[in-house]
Parts: C-alpha cells; structure tokens; sequence
C-alpha cells in the first residue's frame, strides 16, 4: 500500500471513528486517496474546522443522510459537544431556511440522545 492510500485510510479512520477497511473500487480508491489522503490532511484547517464547514454544507443542501455519520462522528471524536451542535443548529437555521433547520436540528437532538446513551451504556 503506498504512502498516500496509507494516509487517506488513517484520516479516514479520525474522521469516522471506525476502520474503514480497504477500498473497493475505483469510485471508493479514489475517495480515500484524493479526497482524505490528500484533501482532508492539508494543513491550514484543523479537523474540526472541516467538520463544521461540512456540516454547514451538508445541512444547507438537506443531505440529512449524510449528517447521520457526520453528526455522531463529531460528537464521538470530541470535535462538537452537544451544546455547541446545539447552536450550530440554531445558527445555521437561519441561513439554510427553517424546514431544513427544522430537520438538522432534529438530527442534532438525535445523535446527542444516541451518543449520550452510548456512554451511559459504556458506564
């Protein structure tokens, strides 16, 4: 495996909190070589820059599918605690339009529910 694969898949790795295994197929290669090998592991932003400004992006285009990893993702590596998704929610309401803040703040309150029973179930 070459040095950038190697990358990619550990970014991978500390964006999602799991081991996504080797990809297959040019599509997920490519994903894990370029857009995490190489992308996510410029300097400039930290990771919870990153996490925000994609949150952002994903809430303002309603891809709640996508926010469904993200969010838990945010929350389990210590990026966002609940509050501040909380605000994030509130704040970004008022530019993505109410109905998609509506279900963005929904999916806050959810991933916080599931992450805080997580825990609690971990003791």
């Amino acid at each position: 495996m070459d040095e950038r694969r190697e990358r990619g898949l550990e970014m991978m790795r500390r964006v999602y909190g799991w081991d996504v295994g080797e990809p297959v197929g040019d599509f997920m290669g490519i994903t894990v070589d370029h857009l995490f090998g190489d992308i996510w592991t410029r300097p400039g932003l930290s990771l919870r820059d990153r996490r925000l400004l994609l949150v952002g992006v994903l809430a303002g285009q309603g891809l709640t599918d996508v926010l469904e990893v993200q969010l838990p993702a945010a929350l389990a590596n210590g990026e966002l605690s609940p509050d501040e998704l909380r605000e994030i929610g509130v704040f970004l309401t008022h530019y993505v339009g109410w109905p998609l803040g509506s279900k963005l703040c929904v999916q806050i309150d959810t991933a916080i529910a599931r992450h805080e029973k997580r825990r609690k179930d971990d003791g």
